[in-house]
């Protein structure tokens, strides 16, 4: 089994929890209260900010041409690309572009980015790796299951859309082989990276729910 495959067996469960969350299955449906996906759109939008920026970090410490290239490239394509999306989303609420980076992230998105940048500066390679996987097979495979739920064309059809596309589904495949190649490159981190993957996975799926309540610095506790 090749180890990006193992990852996701180990966390099955969270896989699946993030599948049965509402604002998943709602999302799927149609039915979701658009305050609550503008929320999703305002806090992606500045997770993505830093998402970029680990694949920068990442392709810094990259040790050869192809894999400094790519991440470097993915790192651009999020930010000309991904977020172009999330900006076409929030106009759609009369959200700016100023507005959108003046946002103020929540705890559980501080909490992600925070953890990610922490990996990236601190850790290795592989851990980097394991670390990103989650958000790109995540999405990828909790599209895909939203897909099957719909019924209908509805206003959140473009993010179905968006994140079954076949060049999400080529920057995925990369990720997975990237994960695979440090794996089997350094054998030693492989523990490591387990961790790092389940954490990013547990942040993952808490950020549906962060999205879904509407989660400030106010929230009750």
């Amino acid at each position: 089994m090749a180890f990006s495959d193992q990852l996701l067996t180990d966390g099955e469960a969270l896989w699946n929890a993030q599948k049965e969350h509402p604002f998943v299955v709602e999302l799927a449906e149609g039915t979701l209260d658009p305050a609550a996906f503008r929320h999703w759109v305002e806090q992606d939008y500045r997770y993505l900010l830093d998402y970029a920026r680990v694949f920068a970090i990442g392709g810094c410490k990259a040790r050869d041409e192809e894999t400094m290239t790519h991440l470097l490239g993915i790192s651009h394509a999020i930010l000309a690309d991904e977020l172009e999306l999330h900006r076409e989303f929030a106009d759609e609420y009369g959200i700016s572009r100023a507005e959108l980076e003046a946002v103020t992230k929540a705890p559980t998105c501080v909490a992600y980015t925070n953890y990610l940048l922490r990996v990236a500066y601190e850790g290795s390679l592989a851990e980097l790796a394991a670390a990103i996987y989650p958000c790109g097979q995540g999405y990828l495979d909790i599209a895909d299951h939203m897909a099957t739920i719909a019924e209908e064309e509805h206003r959140y059809t473009p993010f179905i859309e968006k994140y079954t596309s076949d060049e999400f589904r080529e920057s995925v495949e990369w990720m997975r082989t990237f994960v695979d190649h440090c794996a089997e490159e350094y054998p030693g981190e492989q523990q490591a990276m387990k961790e790092a993957f389940l954490t990013s996975t547990r942040l993952e799926t808490t950020f549906w729910g962060m999205a879904y309540r509407r989660e400030t610095w106010d929230s009750p506790r």
